[in-house]
């Protein structure tokens, strides 16, 4: 696994390397550099996460032309789906040019436990064209806690149980393939 980080504040890079020092990252800020060498990179993994801007930037734009699926995290509220409208159309726009992926899917994230997907957050996904997955990132402390203290969920323990069978649910539904370790196929992920 390769970790893109394409983001202005470069975080998640920083995070990893804390985290989980054995994944690779790389940083990139210009989309210029996203479009020449992160395909290249992408031959040597097997997946390749690539965070992004959640805006409408040259960077969003660069990395939906090479990626094979694009996740997007959406909190629970018809005001962040009016938000999704923009970034639909920078998602449209690179399916046109490439006459093809990448895949969407809507990830509904920092939902309160007791939250139910209203008949609203339906009809505006099914307008979008974009699928919802059927697990939400619930909102949790220890999701705010974990870059603090240079660690994933998966790896904090007791309290952070709840979260880190969360994560595993949500990437088993997005990436069932990635359970088969002699898998071959290379996808990078935005």
């Amino acid at each position: 696994v390769l970790l893109a980080d394409c983001d202005a504040q470069q975080s998640s890079s920083q995070w990893i390397g804390e985290a989980c020092p054995e994944i690779d990252s790389v940083q990139f800020d210009k989309a210029d550099d996203i479009l020449d060498r992160l395909e290249e990179l992408a031959a040597d993994y097997d997946y390749v996460v690539a965070d992004g801007p959640g805006s409408n930037t040259e960077t969003s734009r660069a990395l939906l032309l090479i990626a094979d699926t694009a996740l997007i995290p959406c909190k629970a509220s018809m005001l962040e789906v009016r938000a999704l409208s923009e970034a639909t159309n920078i998602l449209r726009h690179a399916r046109k040019v490439r006459r093809g992926p990448p895949t969407a899917t809507i990830i509904l994230s920092m939902v309160g436990t007791k939250y139910r997907l209203t008949e609203d957050m339906r009809r505006a996904a099914k307008a979008l064209d974009l699928p919802i997955s059927k697990t939400a990132w619930v909102l949790r402390q220890v999701y705010a806690d974990a870059p603090g203290q240079g660690a994933v969920v998966w790896k904090m323990g007791a309290r952070a149980k709840p979260a880190a069978t969360e994560v595993r649910k949500i990437f088993s539904e997005l990436f069932p393939e990635a359970k088969k370790r002699n898998s071959t196929k290379h996808r990078r992920t935005a």
